[in-house]
């Protein structure tokens, strides 16, 4: 695979698969693969023709996180050429955590550092059972600084305190009990199990996942038991059932039959 092309965007009918392309690398970032990621996560947020994305690693590793060239060049970075470099990062997973589709990280191989935050940018998480996850930063003297709010929130802070502290690489089932992934299959099975996931993903309605993934940074963001909580959710549920998408939903339910939205894999969205 070219090296000149260091991402890979695949529209197949609803679902984009989007292909980290350096497995020489071990689809480790640089700042051509942080770009590209960040260019196609926006592009894709606004396709209405797209309704999930796969995010997924060339060869036999997802992310091996920082490319060695990259960390070489930033070692002679001064501090606000790091905060620019850093921001690139965060923007990335941003890019990915604020997406209004649903996006599914395919894992298998090496999910390393930046590799490991990808996957808790991700909405859903499949990882195949010879996957391995940690936060090594601290082994180079560094911290998992812009990866940390979206580890945080997928493992909390009492496991993040001892991955974070031990740079200590852990394998998929221990990713699955501390909640980073959510489920472990053979590697066989990786494809058929990702497959099955976007199909139940499918069956919703595009406008309703969109505001559930808002609803969720709305209720983690206020205090819980307030009037401002219960008003935004209030809002929340009365703008689905007045939309026409709600209002679709609803009708289709009662005339036993699949709402309009409902698409097949392979099939035109």
């Amino acid at each position: 695979m070219s090296e000149t092309r260091p991402l890979l965007v695949r529209r197949d009918g609803p679902v984009a698969t989007v292909t980290m392309n350096r497995p020489e690398r071990h689809n480790a970032f640089d700042e051509a693969l942080i770009a590209a990621l960040t260019e196609a996560f926006v592009e894709l947020a606004d396709d209405e023709k797209i309704r999930a994305i796969v995010l997924e690693g060339a060869g036999s590793n997802f992310s091996a996180g920082a490319d060695v060239g990259w960390m070489r060049r930033a070692a002679g970075y001064g501090e606000e050429e790091n905060r620019a470099d850093a921001r690139r990062l965060a923007a990335m997973l941003e890019a990915i955590d604020r997406c209004p589709k649903p996006v599914v990280a395919r894992v298998q191989g090496a999910a390393l550092g930046g590799g490991t935050g990808l996957v808790a940018a991700c909405d859903i998480a499949i990882a195949s059972e010879r996957a391995t996850f940690g936060t090594t930063e601290v082994r180079l003297g560094l911290a998992a600084a812009v990866i940390s709010p979206f580890v945080l929130r997928a493992i909390g802070p009492r496991q993040a305190r001892r991955l974070f502290l031990t740079g200590e690489r852990i394998d998929a089932a221990r990713a699955l009990a501390i909640g980073l992934v959510h489920e472990v299959v053979p590697e066989a099975d990786l494809d058929a199990r990702v497959g099955a996931v976007l199909d139940l993903l499918l069956a919703g309605g595009p406008e309703a996942q969109a505001a559930s993934k808002e609803l969720i940074r709305i209720v983690l963001g206020m205090p819980q038991g307030g009037s401002l909580l219960t008003e935004a959710t209030v809002s929340v549920i009365a703008a689905r059932r007045a939309s026409a998408e709600g209002k679709e939903g609803l009708q289709a339910f009662l005339e036993k039959r699949e709402p309009a939205w409902r698409v097949r894999r392979g099939a035109g969205g």
